[in-house]
């Protein structure tokens, strides 16, 4: 497989990083006056559609676009219409003009929705954003394949689904944090199903689909193993962290009201709710599998927080 010379955004960020680390990366795309990972690096002032992007992609074959606005409430629909979609456009339009072979866009699972209920979401599941983040991907994933068939660049789109490692934001790293300084967690009785995917993991899917011929125009559902629950899973890190902790039956109920009475019901629902998915196309189309197991994945807290 001929390796790809990739232009990557977003890579100050807990992904971009990871990537960089284990993959060269021929280009990285930063801000005026953060520290680049890359030795070779293009400055922009932010994502959108006026953002210049004259001479990044020389000597580039493909582009991994990680940057965007992460799902947060302090962004408003205009917020993310104007980085995740109209930014996003500029870019891939300007990649096109430039002759870039490959366009890898990093959306999200909340494009397919919430949580699953009967069976698990797959590339053939009916999308169905449920907050405005989610929709910009969603809205961004459209206009790239309209784009592709009116330019003919390859587009593949990742949707990754929790993602977890050393130093990962959001949910994984309130669950490090409960794990380091708890001797008692609250999931006991948690037995929700959820997949999920490693940073070590996500990026060599990204890498591979980058470069690899089959990927191109595919919808991919990022994940790997088998689903498991809260409790599995936050078991796991105590492993990686090698702490011992003590999973407390409480019940699903009572801890959904508490989050409720907080004003965090959607963190609840990420907690106990399930969310699986179908990623079989990742062997069959790609012929890809996860290069680490869940313990192995976990192993790298171990490193990260000594």
């Amino acid at each position: 497989m001929m390796q790809s010379r990739i232009l990557l955004t977003g890579a100050t960020g807990f992904i971009g990083r990871q990537l960089v680390q284990q993959f060269p990366v021929a280009r990285c795309v930063v801000r005026p006056n953060e520290e680049s990972p890359c030795e070779d690096s293009f400055e922009i002032e932010g994502l959108t559609a006026n953002t210049v992007w004259d001479g990044a992609f020389e000597g580039i074959d493909a582009v991994v676009h990680l940057a965007g606005l992460a799902h947060s409430s302090t962004f408003t629909k205009d917020d993310y219409q104007t980085v995740n979609v109209d930014g996003t456009l500029r870019l891939a339009n300007e990649a096109a003009l430039a002759g870039i072979k490959r366009f890898v866009f990093v959306s999200s699972i909340g494009v397919n929705g919430q949580g699953t209920t009967d069976s698990p979401f797959s590339v053939a599941s009916e999308p169905h954003p449920h907050n405005d983040y989610a929709q910009s991907k969603y809205d961004a994933e459209q206009k790239l394949a309209e784009l592709s068939a009116s330019t003919g660049m390859e587009v593949v789109v990742v949707r990754p689904t929790l993602v977890y490692g050393p130093k990962a934001p959001g949910n994984f790293g309130l669950l490090t944090r409960l794990v380091k300084r708890l001797p008692m967690l609250p999931f006991g009785i948690a037995n929700n199903r959820r997949h999920f995917i490693s940073v070590h993991n996500l990026c060599d899917l990204l890498v591979t689909c980058a470069n690899a011929a089959q990927a191109a125009g595919h919808v991919f559902l990022a994940s790997e193993s088998a689903a498991i629950s809260t409790r599995e899973f936050t078991d796991a890190i105590a492993k990686g962290l090698d702490k011992n902790v003590w999973q407390v039956p409480i019940p699903i109920s009572l801890m959904r009201l508490g989050a409720s009475m907080i004003g965090k019901p959607a963190l609840a629902e990420q907690l106990f709710g399930n969310l699986e998915v179908d990623s079989s196309n990742l062997s069959s189309v790609l012929e890809w599998t996860p290069p680490y197991t869940l313990e192995q994945s976990m192993q790298f807290l171990k490193v990260t927080h000594q």
